[in-house]
Parts: C-alpha cells; structure tokens; sequence
C-alpha cells in the first residue's frame, strides 16, 4: 500500500499539469480566449492540487497506533504551517508588486511635474512595499508557532 501511495503521490502533480493543460486548450479551441482558457487551467490546477492535498493527508492518517498518530500529527502540522508561511509571503510579494507596478510610475510623473511631491509620492510607494513586509511578519508568527523538528521522527 505504501509503495502504490508513493507512486500515487509522484504521478499526480503530473496528471493535474497534463488535465490542467488539456482543459485549457479545449477551452480556447471552443472560445479563442487566452484570458478564458487560462483561467480555467488555473481553476483545474488548483481544483487538483487541493484534492490531492485532502487524499495525501487521508491515506497518511491510516493505519498508525497512537504515538505514531501524534507524530504523524505534528508532522502535519509543520508541513501546513511551512506551507502557509510560503503562501503568506508569497502572496503579499505579489501584492506588494502589484502595488508598486501602479504607484511607482505615478510618483515619478508627480516629481517630474513637481519636484516638491517627492516626500508625498514617495509614501504611496512605501506603503506597496510595506504589504510585502506584513506578509513576512505574519509568516514569521506562523514558523514561531510551530512544534520543534524533535517531534518528528527519524525519517
């Protein structure tokens, strides 16, 4: 049983690119929309990703006696905290990038029309990066809150 979930779990990232890609060339043969076919295949992707996430921890949680259960447990618990710290970080990356994309361009056209908007232009552009920080922060309170590695067993 181990060897087919270990098998199972290295085949399916493979199958949810491959489904994920199929889907989303059906969909701009059926409509010719690059935005349309794209968002689907993210749609598929993560529809995938998380049913894989939900199976992942139901095969990993049979067949453990209850010592085994809590390490099994604290393991768990690590890897979705790790992943949540990734996904905090990351996505206020994203924003923080976003946020300069539009204000950095516009404070350098309001210095150029007037140089005494620096100080003012240059606050907008702080507070882009600044989500990018809160994003580190709260990761950072998500890895201070996780058990020790000595949990885990010896793998």
């Amino acid at each position: 049983m181990s060897t087919f979930l270990t098998v199972f779990d290295f085949a399916i990232p493979f199958v949810a690119v491959a489904a994920a890609f199929i889907v989303a060339l059906r969909t701009m043969r059926k409509t010719h929309s690059p935005r349309r076919a794209f968002k689907r295949h993210l749609i598929t992707l993560a529809t995938v990703f998380v049913l894989m996430m939900v199976f992942s921890l139901a095969a990993s949680a049979e067949g453990f006696t209850a010592g085994e259960t809590a390490a099994v447990n604290a393991s768990s618990q690590i890897g979705l905290g790790l992943l949540a710290a990734g996904i905090a970080v990351g996505l206020s990356g994203i924003g923080g990038g976003i946020a300069i994309a539009g204000g950095a361009p516009a404070a350098i056209g309001a210095t150029s029309e007037d140089p005494a908007a620096f100080g003012k232009a240059l606050i907008f552009v702080a507070l882009g990066e600044a989500v990018a920080l809160y994003g580190f922060v709260i990761a950072f309170v998500i890895l201070s809150k996780l058990p020790t590695l000595s949990l885990l067993p010896n793998l």
